[in-house]
């Protein structure tokens, strides 16, 4: 779908989000989003907006993706990175077949999050597989109407393996309301991402419902389903990182304003330390967000083109979101340090993005074996690039 076609609703968005940042404090105290706002993110289509345009989703382009997670996390954490989740992952619908996609998003309230990484067990039966394990971080679980999870197949030998020796991996779908979910999400950021732990105990999941990220690109046609899917999950991770980083600067921009020195007259605004932070903060975020978006629009342009993403590219579209994450993290840092004493006050806007950006941070999808990774591949090194 054209950026054209999807400006309404990002400009809806952007309206919304001055809502939720007005309610964010509230949202974090409640530990959960507000289901009249899960409700209004559902019906501008955020929850679907990787989904197959045939099947009923909006089938965006990774740009939009970037912009609608930004804004929304901008204005609240937690907020931001449920949509995310939830957008990101609706790309899997793009492995299924037409009749089962659209099945999934002909109810209004679709939102679909999970954990990919291959935590269960899946046993072939006559008609699909029987799943069981537990998964952590399972964000956006508590609103989710499906749930992705992965697997390792096993048969009565113990688990299956692929002719290169790796472990044979499914994706499964199945109903968030048929898994057991543990309220484990007691942590220090993204408070309201309800990032529990969820469980499947022997749960039939039909063959339709299954398929395989580590597999080959999806026979669907379209440039969204040429695009790597684990760079396409990450960039909504940086994309996150830098609306909750963007907010802290501007916060640390409105208490420099205000905030007088004790004893001196005037504003902190006066002080270098305080000017240099601020001007630091902006060059990261500027320097992250550029690089972040310039290398998704090279990679975009070549899937436009019908040509593949290249080795290289897919490292660089890693490399580019772990960076915008780390950047994030390194601007709201400089913000906190510069708020002073008042950061540290649960009243502070600023020591809520130091808590939710540094847990964006530690998601896999941007740590530093991911920019490990990427090195190796820049540097011609032979290393298992799966997961890029």
């Amino acid at each position: 779908m054209s950026v054209d076609t999807l400006a309404p609703l990002v400009e809806s968005v952007a309206t919304l989000a001055t809502q939720v940042r007005d309610d964010a404090a509230a949202i974090e105290q409640a530990g959960r989003l507000p289901e009249p706002l899960v409700g209004r993110l559902a019906e501008l289509g955020v929850f679907r907006l990787a989904a197959p345009r045939s099947a009923g989703g909006l089938e965006a382009d990774p740009l939009t993706l970037c912009t609608v997670v930004h804004d929304l996390a901008r204005a609240d954490g937690s907020v931001g990175w449920c949509a995310m989740i939830a957008a990101a992952t609706s790309v899997t619908l793009g492995h299924l077949g037409e009749r089962v996609a659209a099945d999934l998003l002909a109810d209004p309230g679709f939102l679909i999050a999970g954990v990919a990484a291959p935590l269960g067990r899946a046993r072939p039966v006559d008609g699909g597989y029987r799943l069981t394990g537990r998964w952590a971080f399972a964000s956006a679980s508590r609103h989710a109407t499906w749930l992705v999870l992965g697997a390792v197949l096993v048969d009565d030998t113990g688990p299956v393996t692929e002719p290169t020796g790796r472990p044979a991996v499914r994706h499964l779908v199945v109903p968030a309301a048929e898994v057991l979910s543990h309220d484990t999400w007691q942590v220090a950021g993204l408070r309201a991402t309800g990032s529990d732990d969820v469980e499947a105990r022997d749960l039939f999941v039909p063959a339709d419902r299954s398929f395989s990220l580590f597999g080959p690109l999806p026979p669907r046609p379209g440039p969204l389903y040429a695009f790597p899917v684990f760079s396409y999950l990450s960039l909504g991770v940086g994309a996150a990182a830098l609306g909750i980083a963007r907010a802290a600067v501007d916060e640390i921009g409105r208490l420099a304003r205000a905030k007088p020195v004790p004893g001196q007259g005037g504003t902190i605004a006066g002080r270098p330390a305080v000017r240099t932070a601020v001007a630091r903060a902006e060059a990261l975020l500027g320097s992250g967000t550029a690089l972040l978006r310039a290398t998704v629009a090279e990679c975009w342009r070549t899937a436009l083109a019908g040509d593949p993403v290249t080795l290289e590219q897919r490292a660089r579209l890693r490399l580019a979101a772990a960076n915008a994450a780390a950047s994030a993290a390194a601007a709201v840092d400089l913000a906190y340090q510069a708020g002073g004493g008042t950061s540290v006050y649960a009243s502070s806007p600023l020591q809520r993005h130091f808590r939710d950006v540094h847990v964006a941070t530690q998601h896999a999808m941007v740590g530093p074996e991911i920019v490990e990774l990427a090195g190796a591949v820049l540097l011609g090194q032979q290393v298992d690039t799966a997961r890029l």
